[in-house]
This record gives C-alpha cells, structure tokens and sequence, in this order.
C-alpha cells in the first residue's frame, strides 16, 4: 500500500506506516456511524493498545492543528451521520457528501487530504461500490452491464457527449450495449489511461501501478495517458497490461479469467501461493501461505462465497494444514503451512468471506 498524501506530509510521518495510518482514517469513519456497536468501540480501542504506532497514529489525527477535533462537536457529528446514513434512495450520495465534508475539515487542519491523490478516499466516495465479498451488477443508462468484482468501486459519466466509467478499485467485466457506436464511445478510464471498446465483452482490473485487461469478445483500444504513439488495439483472446507510458505483455485468455462474475474462482495448475493471494481478495481474514509450500499445484473450481470449504479442500488435497490465529479482540488471520491438519483441530470452514 502506498504513503498517502496527508500522511507524508506530517511533521512524525517517519514514525507513523502508512498503512497504519489509513487503518486509523478507517476508524475514524467507523466511529462517527450513527450505529456505531460497543464491539466497534472495543476493537478500535484494542487496535490502539495493540502497538504503540497505532497510538501514535491516532494521537496524529486527533491533534493535527486541533482542527480535526471539530468532528466531534453536535454540529459536525450530526452532519456526518445523517449523511451516512440516508434513506436508501440517496444512500449512495449521502456518503459521498459526507466524506467530501470530511476531507475538507482535514484539509482545514494543514493536511494535504486531496480526494484527487487519496486513492482508498476516491474509492470510498466512489458513484458505485462492492465489500470484500460482493459482487453487483449494474445496468448502464444505454443498455450496457458492468459487474463490480470484490472491493471495487467506479465513477459513471454518461450523457450525450460520453459514456465513460471510471475505474478506482478492483475489477469489472464490461458488456456493451453499440460499441462500436463513435458518438460517444465507450470508455473505461483508470489512472494508467483509457480502455475503449471496440466490442462487447471485456474486463478491466487495478493492480499496483497498472491496469490489466482481459478481451473476451471484440477488442479495445488501449491509450496509455501520457504516451499517444503507445496506443495499441487489443483483440479478443488477449489479456495485456498497461502503465502511464506502455503496454506490455500479451498472453492468452479465455471465459475463465472472469469466473470469479459466477462466483468462482478457476485455476488450472495454479500456484498454491498465486492461488491464495487470488482467494485472499473475497476474504475479510488475512490469508498467506509459508514460502515452502508456495510452488504447489491447485487445479479445480472454487466458490469465493466459501472460503472456509475451499481451504478445508486444500488441506485435504494438498496434504497442507490450517493455521489460525485469533488475537484477543476476535480478529482473525490464516496461513496454510506445511503438514495435514491433525484431527480436531479447527479449520478453515468458520472464516469470514
């Protein structure tokens, strides 16, 4: 995960993860809910107790120019909550003014919180989003489906100068309706450029400084954003990657890319470790596997919306066990090490996906 702005611009930012530092941004939205549970509470208290940065890291939000103090006050907090948590019909752009608002009292306090450089912000204000372990389909102004794959979140622009989606987090499987019309095209946008559909079926997914593309039917147009002459048309049965300045790689790819828009995960002599890092991004535990056991081989079928069962699968297939570890406010991380799980002990079936 990447420094975020307002992180590296603090005075202590050299003490402070930025990871770390986002989870106490997390906590912050989570503690300003109107349904904010006692359980919540404790775990934000427990995350503060658990490590001494996480402390400082809170001790960082709650004093920045003492400006940040502010959400506490009735008129702020009453703002906040109404927003997040609007009737259904304006839920999704109540949130998002809600987090706007909150990113201006930051800014207020001397913190460069930018929503424009602030990735995990943008997603979070995002026109549409899924959790960890959803999917949703969505049916455009003009006929075309998008199905947002686990953790994601899009923009939409659509008028009658452009139908453009905006890509922040994770992954879609795009449908077209006219693709080849040419007023307006069809546009997928990230930070690394354009993908313009030439035809109807294709995925676009986020990786770290790069976009993946899978043509399933057609082809797209790729544009990266700051290179004109690396312009290139992608047909169906490719999947490439681009960056801010190239695309690169060409290697096949077919309806299986996307099972995961079925629920499913299908590898083909995949890597135990490329295969869990995949299952990891549907599971609200931490999932790993040790490096010595990385190399093994999985094949088969599997339900994301039953982690537990698939790693159960795995441990009886591969002959590798279950290692869980429960810290004391419930949260949870598995690992898959070397040996058969002996008899009795607890598996992987209980896991949150």
């Amino acid at each position: 995960m990447s420094a975020s702005p307002w992180y590296s611009t603090t005075a202590d930012a050299a003490g402070i993860a930025p990871e770390v530092a986002e989870r106490a941004v997390q906590w912050l939205l989570e503690l300003q809910a109107p349904d904010v549970t006692p359980a919540t509470v404790a775990a934000w208290r427990a995350w503060r107790a658990e490590d001494s940065r996480h402390e400082l890291a809170w001790q960082r939000i709650e004093s920045v120019n003492g400006r940040l103090t502010h959400l506490a006050s009735p008129h702020n907090a009453a703002i906040a909550r109404a927003a997040l948590a609007p009737s259904r019909q304006h839920e999704g752009a109540g949130r998002r003014h809600a987090l706007k608002a909150v990113l201006l009292l930051a800014g207020a306090g001397g913190v460069a919180w930018s929503a424009r450089e602030y990735v995990p912000w943008r997603a979070w204000t995002a026109d549409y989003r899924t959790a960890v372990g959803e999917r949703r389909t969505l049916v455009l102004a003009d006929g075309s489906e998008l199905i947002l794959n686990t953790d994601s979140a899009v923009d939409v622009r659509f008028d009658d100068a452009q139908r453009l989606v905006r890509l922040l987090a994770g992954e879609i499987l795009v449908r077209t309706a006219n693709a080849w019309s040419s007023t307006p095209p069809f546009v997928v946008e990230t930070a690394q450029g354009t993908t313009l559909a030439m035809g109807p079926r294709y995925a676009v997914r986020l990786e770290d400084g790069a976009t993946d593309v899978s043509v399933l039917l057609g082809a797209v147009r790729i544009q990266p954003a700051r290179s004109a002459a690396h312009a290139r048309v992608v047909p169906a049965g490719h999947r490439v990657r681009y960056s801010t300045t190239a695309v690169t790689g060409d290697v096949p790819v077919d309806d299986t890319a996307v099972a995961w828009s079925e629920g499913y995960i299908v590898a083909r002599s995949m890597r135990l470790g490329d295969f869990i890092d995949e299952l990891a991004r549907y599971s609200m535990d931490p999932l790993s596997c040790d490096p010595d056991i990385a190399d093994l081989r999985v094949s088969g079928s599997f339900p994301v919306a039953d982690i537990g069962r698939v790693l159960d699968t795995l441990s009886m297939t591969l002959g590798v066990r279950i290692k869980t570890r429960t810290r004391f406010w419930g949260a949870r991380s598995v690992r898959l090490v070397a040996g058969p799980t002996p008899p009795g002990a607890p598996s992987g079936a209980a896991l949150k996906s």
